[in-house]
């Protein structure tokens, strides 16, 4: 078989979704002209913008070709300047496939390979688009996985076969609320609206009257009143996002393989080699955590981190009941107890350092706001108030003690860290390639370090803060007594 041959096209349906794309991306362009209209030209430039938009859309696919062999995966792109993308197969981690609308119609994937390389800092090797089951093959024949595909496989369809660990369930809806996507959520809306639209809600009379009926209340009983209001707005809002995240949500192990599929508008398949799993991760925000809800996250190589777990795909489980987390995590490492099991605290001095930091941070803001008062003439009550950061700092600082710890369990690494976010680390020992070892000025008066185990996976590193200086070299000695050997005097 000849060269020409062996590399093959995007889906020649792709023509209909990559023009609409890229007119979309330059829509604000293309609006600012044809309002700016110089020289009564708007409407030209405009058109002409648009068919430049367009054009890029239909050169991608005439200027885009891959090839998969024994060996390697190489993706072709460029006109001009053309540019070649080579991935050794052995360097595939893991198979992303997405869809949003416009390709489900078409049936359409986008594809994208993690190679545990350089995913953190790009999308790995995308292949934007395929048709579904032209993607699913793929998926199957760079995973090694001799899973049947047919004709009518999409992302959102998980394997026939397998066991099922998660999910979704109505119920985890209740949780949207206290994730704080939607407050997130009502930023953009809000922002948008303001700058983009120019909106004045004087224009519209709903607005008018319920501005007019809030400016009639008392002072306290208003601001109630649009608390309370933003409160129900941000809730909707996150309850939508959950929704359009997590819809049909499922995970499944099978034939060496964790395979999540999620997503409402916009479907998501992500297939995870377990062999390349390193552990897991149990998230709790604070508002989440106070409802008795986390969520699971998978450390493994060939995923981003960089720009959310939602978008990189290592969610193993949304927020949901604590101890559905807990039980995945669990599933997925193989092990009982890691997850729930008590951890070793750091002791007395760690402690002390919680709530130095606390009651400084409260101090160094109740004088810079009374220098305001007495330099400035700021309002005096600001400089009264701050005191109560004192009290809060303590609480801050005894949440984030209690939070800390480790323990080892066989070859698994545990470590607790964090408040607002609390977080439990299940790293497996084997996925550990090095440790640091890092000391400051305040904790070398301590006589405690900061001891981080370095991998390959997730976030490449994991740090567990303030340990007595010999508990951590006993820790990292245990964990993987190999890599410390050559750099120990033991005491005969």
């Amino acid at each position: 078989m000849n060269e020409t041959e062996t590399w093959r096209r995007l889906s020649p349906r792709m023509l209909a979704v990559h023009p609409v794309q890229e007119a979309v991306r330059f829509l604000p362009v293309l609006v600012g002209v044809l309002f700016i209209n110089q020289n009564g030209q708007g409407h030209l430039w405009s058109l002409i913008g648009l068919g430049l938009a367009v054009g890029a859309g239909l050169l991608r696919w005439f200027t885009t070709t891959y090839h998969v062999d024994a060996t390697h995966v190489r993706v072709r792109r460029g006109l001009l300047r053309r540019r070649e993308l080579s991935v050794p197969r052995d360097r595939v981690r893991t198979v992303d496939l997405t869809a949003h609308p416009m390709q489900r119609v078409l049936g359409l994937s986008r594809v994208v390979i993690g190679t545990g390389r350089s995913d953190r800092g790009s999308e790995g090797v995308t292949l934007d688009a395929l048709t579904a089951a032209e993607a699913a093959r793929l998926r199957a024949e760079l995973l090694g996985k001799p899973v049947p595909v047919s004709a009518t496989d999409a992302p959102e369809a998980g394997p026939s076969t397998g066991s099922e660990l998660a999910r979704l369930s109505p119920r985890w809806m209740f949780y949207g609320p206290f994730t704080l996507s939607g407050i997130a959520t009502f930023g953009v809306v809000a922002g948008w609206l303001g700058n983009e639209t120019r909106f004045d809600p004087e224009e519209f009379g709903l607005f008018r009257s319920v501005i007019g009926q809030v400016s009639e209340l008392p002072v306290a009983v208003a601001v109630l009143e649009i608390v309370v209001a933003v409160a129900v707005l941000v809730a909707v809002l996150s309850i939508a996002a959950y929704v359009l995240a997590f819809w049909r949500f499922r995970l499944v192990r099978a034939d060496g393989t964790l395979h999540v599929t999620r997503g409402l508008l916009t479907t998501r398949s992500t297939t995870i080699e377990l062999r390349r799993l390193r552990g897991a991760e149990i998230s709790e925000p604070l508002l989440l955590r106070a409802v008795g809800g986390a969520r699971c996250l998978a450390i493994t190589t060939g995923l981003r981190v960089g720009r959310g777990a939602e978008r990189g795909g290592s969610v193993l489980l949304p927020p949901a009941p604590r101890a559905e987390a807990h039980r995945v995590a669990e599933e997925v490492t193989g092990e009982t107890g890691p997850a729930t099991h008590p951890l070793v605290r750091h002791g007395g001095r760690a402690r002390r350092r919680r709530y130095t930091r606390a009651f400084a941070f409260a101090a160094m803001v109740t004088g810079i706001l009374a220098l305001l008062w007495w330099l400035a003439g700021w309002p005096a009550w600001t400089w009264q108030a701050a005191p109560a950061l004192f009290p809060l700092g303590a609480l801050l600082a005894e949440d984030r003690y209690r939070n800390l710890g480790h323990a080892l369990l066989g070859r698994r690494l545990v470590i607790g860290i964090g408040s607002l976010v609390r977080r439990r680390y299940l790293l497996s020992s084997e996925g550990v390639i090095g440790w640091v070892i890092r000391r400051s000025f305040f904790q070398r008066r301590a006589g405690l370090v900061s001891l981080t185990a370095t991998t390959a996976a997730g976030q490449g590193h994991y740090t567990c803060v303030d340990l007595p200086a010999a508990e951590a070299i006993a820790l990292a000695d245990a964990a993987v007594p190999s890599l410390l050997e050559p750099f120990l005097v033991r005491r005969q």
